[in-house]
């Protein structure tokens, strides 16, 4: 979200190093050092040079010890990209762990609920499926769409948790189904999703306006493509979806109280919406645009599994 992808050419190392450099002037060729296999070079900001073995440099550069780094022609070093990216990795490694943990013993609850140990199985499964898509995006270059499946899968990783969290609760709040109430919201969920994945494009599409034009905000969206104009357009029926919801959830006392949280998330979706077009991207209003619609798909999603168990509830009775 903050642009930083490409922080790190290769994968899962940062430069060919398993704690990327803090300066430039580390990716300098230096004499008589020891670099390993994968260690990369920058030279003259034209091509990033990868060493072919382990060896030690000798007073001037042997070019035989080098090759060109060619997935792609990502040229640039810039230490916050590098330092975001290489946490973004640490975190997910870090986040693995826990799941692998809670997947072992999802299989206690599998008399009671067998979907807690399968769904806990695709979550690690899903997990390791992210990993591989980070490797993919980054060879790719960004890629568009693979930042955009990218997205969608960290999602649908969130909503697996939330089940989780959802499906071993032991108490439930005193609530009441409503079938409009639960329809509207499956809809509105489904828009959601679809805003979130225009984001994720229209976002591109600023970065790809940062290389050509630089960091002229007020140009970024001077002439935007369709994408920016259906997300834009989308969003007052998101606002307007919502909107019924809440009045749904509160003219029937049905109890669904996180509705007030996806109100006030939708809001202010939409005022950092319209800092970034109006107001030249302030700063972090790219990345909270994009954090915000993520924990409306997260409130949302929580408040659809509450809504289900009640349905099952009016079902069974």
């Amino acid at each position: 979200m903050t642009g930083s992808g490409m922080g790190c050419p290769d994968w899962p190392k940062c430069f060919g190093y398993f704690i990327p450099p803090t300066e430039g002037s580390q990716l300098l060729f230096e004499a008589n050092h020891s670099y390993k296999k994968g260690m990369m070079i920058l030279m003259d900001h034209e091509a990033f040079l990868v060493a072919k073995t382990d060896f030690v440099s000798g007073n001037k550069m042997n070019t035989s010890n080098w090759e060109v780094y060619s997935k792609h022609d990502y040229t640039t070093y810039d230490p916050v990209h590098t330092w975001v990216e290489y946490i973004n990795r640490l975190i997910g490694v870090l986040s693995g762990i826990p799941i692998l943990i809670f997947t072992v013993l999802a299989f206690w609850f599998w008399k009671k609920n067998k979907w807690i140990p399968i769904i806990s199985v695709l979550t690690l499964f899903g997990m390791g499926f992210q990993a591989w898509l980070g490797k993919t995006v980054v060879d790719s270059n960004l890629a568009p769409f693979k930042i955009t499946i990218h997205m969608v899968m960290a999602l649908l990783i969130v909503a697996f948790i939330l089940y989780l969290i959802f499906a071993s609760k032991t108490s439930y709040k005193q609530q009441k189904y409503h079938k409009l109430f639960f329809n509207i919201l499956m809809v509105a969920i489904i828009l959601s999703l679809v805003q979130i994945i225009l984001g994720t494009q229209v976002r591109q599409f600023v970065d790809e306006q940062t290389k050509l034009i630089g960091y002229q905000k007020a140009l970024w969206l001077e002439s935007p493509d369709l994408k920016f104009y259906i997300h834009r357009s989308t969003s007052i029926l998101v606002l307007a979806l919502n909107g019924y919801l809440w009045y749904i959830n509160r003219s029937n006392v049905l109890g669904f109280n996180k509705i007030r949280l996806v109100i006030y998330c939708v809001i202010l979706e939409a005022f950092t919406g319209i800092l970034m077009y109006y107001f030249d991207f302030p700063f972090l209003s790219q990345p909270l645009h994009l954090v915000l619609a993520s924990i409306l798909f997260g409130i949302q999603c929580y408040i659809l599994l509450e809504c289900s168990y009640k349905k099952r509830q009016n079902e069974q009775a």
